[in-house]
């Protein structure tokens, strides 16, 4: 049992590492506000997810934002709230997909996945990462609000931030993930499962 926690333990060491490497590959989508963007490292993290268990899924969001907190311009904030949210997103995954590891059982598990963590999010931003941002970066709400309405003409305020540009940015960052990792999954597993 213990060697095979310190092989995990060595596989989560060097995907965290390629994850973060791959986080710093962002990019905006254009249909949403810039500060938005959208980059594969939640795929490897996936991966793991589906190939090892949940736990250690987790493990890489947490390695991967634990090195960008070297090249952070977020004070961590921006690390705190990837990690509490694509770790949630991995995790969920995971689970649903070890009680029925099937193309299938993976389907509905990135599905099921997509659509929690997307709430996550919002109520996330909503109660403790806008404030935070707000408080530790002397950033105001109304200035993220501002910046989101020149794309998005609905948002209003911080309730309509959430609501029409943090749920929809991470339902449409989920649904491309998951596809991605759908379609790779199977060819990699192999590798991380030696």
């Amino acid at each position: 049992m213990k060697q095979v926690e310190l092989k995990n333990l060595v596989k989560v060491s060097i995907f965290g590492a390629l994850a973060f490497v791959v986080m710093l590959i962002e990019f905006p989508l254009g249909i949403f506000p810039e500060f938005l963007k959208l980059d594969f490292s939640d795929c490897i993290a996936l991966i793991i997810s589906f190939a090892l268990g949940p736990a250690w899924g987790v493990g890489v969001e947490f390695l991967k934002n634990v090195l960008h907190l070297f090249v952070t311009k977020t004070v961590g904030i921006g690390e705190f709230a990837n990690f509490m949210i694509g770790g949630f997103f991995v995790y969920i995954a995971g689970y649903i997909y070890a009680k029925n590891r099937t193309k299938r059982g993976a389907a509905v598990a990135l599905i099921i996945s997509t659509i929690a963590f997307s709430i996550w999010a919002g109520l996330l931003n909503y109660f403790v990462l806008l404030p935070l941002y707000e408080n530790a970066l002397k950033f105001p709400i109304s200035e993220i609000v501002k910046i989101a309405s020149k794309v998005n003409g609905l948002v209003t305020d911080k309730f309509t931030l959430i609501l029409f540009s943090i749920i929809p940015f991470n339902l449409v960052k989920g649904t491309i993930i998951s596809v991605v990792t759908f379609v790779i999954y199977k060819r990699l597993s192999k590798i991380v499962k030696r």
